[in-house]
């Protein structure tokens, strides 16, 4: 945060150089058997005017995550909306095309692989959560194909994949933040409850490491939780007995609310407050604990962590009229109106802009030749024209001003390894299922409670 490249505490940048590398030689290897394109596939190459352009969702739409996926296509359906409405990139109307990773790293890349072989005239991709990065990242990267991926996993917080863009911290970032939201509420007496998946595993040990630098904090139980068990008594006891005074989690869709439906029974219809992380604001999981518990006594326990998202950018008008005009449309989405504060939907809909915008800028929509000019729409320049939609910096490229965009999440700069870090609020639920900032967070107090 503040602008510097960040380097977290745990394997050195050089373990995690030859790691990767291994990791890329590692998926080249099954690109090989499941006939991966090599280095020059076609999606590098500039694409004829006219002919339609693909964004592939790459992301879980089944298996434990599978809340994730349909929050992302959403994203991509009101995103490409305005841009085609206009005209769309360089004469190119822009289609969205889903690509099921089942939250698994090794059945991602064979998804990846048959994408690449079904599919012409890949613009970028979005999507990639901290399931699959690890493998399908060096996959683009091999293709040229410039990525958004919604992961925080530490293997990207200090090496560098060109292609490869986050609009969301590190992991580790993310659970610095809970910390701190557990220390301004007082709080001393930690439970942590996170799923055995990969996505949720790598909150445990930044928050851990959190937790002891704040120095009157301790973790009085901590929980791994198999997210495809459909009952936690033994974890759920286990909480209750060390009479936490809040519990730090993350455990998507149905573990979530069945771990605290079961916490909240054995607690004596009580609730245990709840510090949860950004991807716990999920319609799914607000529908089935508000049912479980009460809406009003879990409005009232539960916090979550996020970046700065309130609807308080000009871009926030447009992107809610989009996001609410796909109702219907995304199978797995209910109300669309809770997940106008979503992470993924939010950032999301930023990427897709910011891509678009730098494929104009660029006249091309090859990812080598385009992928310099995100950095520049970015960062933005001395008598940059501050833009907030597709529409407005498309006016303004062709009126051969520079921009910078300023979108729903705000404004964005990546480090060295293409990470962008935002300041972090409180979000709170309302009883209608959306959020609100409860306040944006001390950034002293979270350079405080850094382990890196």
């Amino acid at each position: 945060m503040n602008g510097k490249t960040l380097t977290w505490s745990g394997s050195p940048a050089v373990r995690m150089r030859k790691r990767l590398t291994l990791l890329v030689a590692v998926v080249a290897l099954i690109g090989a058997t499941v006939g991966l394109p090599g280095t020059a596939h076609a999606s590098a190459q500039p694409h004829s005017s006219g002919v339609a352009l693909t964004i592939p969702v790459v992301a879980p739409f089944t298996g434990v995550d599978a809340a994730l996926g349909p929050i992302y296509e959403t994203a991509c359906l009101a995103a490409t909306q305005e841009i085609n409405l206009v005209g769309g990139v360089l004469g190119h109307q822009i289609n969205c095309k889903t690509v099921d990773t089942r939250g698994d790293p090794a059945d991602a890349v064979p998804a990846v692989g048959q994408m690449y072989a079904t599919t012409k005239n890949i613009a970028f991709v979005i999507g990639c959560t901290s399931d699959e990065a690890s493998t399908v990242v060096p996959v683009f990267g091999s293709n040229k194909t410039v990525s958004f991926c919604m992961t925080g996993e530490s293997e990207f917080d200090a090496v560098k994949f060109p292609y490869f863009f986050r609009l969301v911290p590190p992991d580790a970032a993310d659970a610095v933040a809970m910390v701190a939201i557990a220390k301004n509420k007082g709080y001393k007496k930690i439970a942590l409850a996170f799923g055995n998946d990969a996505g949720s595993q790598t909150f445990v040990a930044p928050a851990e490491a959190a937790i002891a630098k704040a120095g009157n904090m301790k973790i009085v139980s901590n929980q791994t939780l198999d997210i495809n068990a459909t009952t936690f008594q033994s974890e759920a006891q286990a909480i209750v007995a060390a009479k936490p005074q809040v519990i730090m989690m993350e455990a998507l869709g149905a573990a979530g609310v069945a771990l605290l439906s079961e916490v909240y029974q054995l607690n004596g219809k009580k609730m245990i407050p709840i510090i949860g992380t950004s991807a716990m604001i999920d319609p799914t999981f607000f529908a089935g604990i508000t049912k479980a518990v009460g809406t009003q006594n879990f409005i009232k326990n539960f916090d979550a962590d996020n970046q700065v998202s309130t609807g308080n950018t000009p871009a926030y008008p447009l992107f809610s009229k989009l996001v609410l005009a796909q109702k219907g449309k995304v199978k797995g989405i209910g109300n669309v109106a809770t997940l106008l504060q979503a992470p993924g939907m939010v950032h999301l809909y930023d990427a897709i802009n910011i891509a678009s915008l730098a494929m104009v800028m660029s006249g091309s929509t090859s990812g080598s030749v385009y992928k310099n000019d995100i950095l520049a729409i970015t960062a933005g320049a001395p008598g940059a024209k501050v833009v907030s939609s597709f529409a407005a910096g498309l006016a303004a490229l062709k009126a051969h001003k520079k921009i910078q965009y300023l979108g729903v999440g705000g404004t964005y700069h990546f480090d060295a390894f293409h990470t962008s870090f935002g300041a972090f609020e409180d979000m709170h639920y309302t009883a209608a299922g959306t959020t609100v900032n409860a306040g944006t967070l001390n950034p002293a107090l979270l350079n405080s409670l850094k382990a890196f």
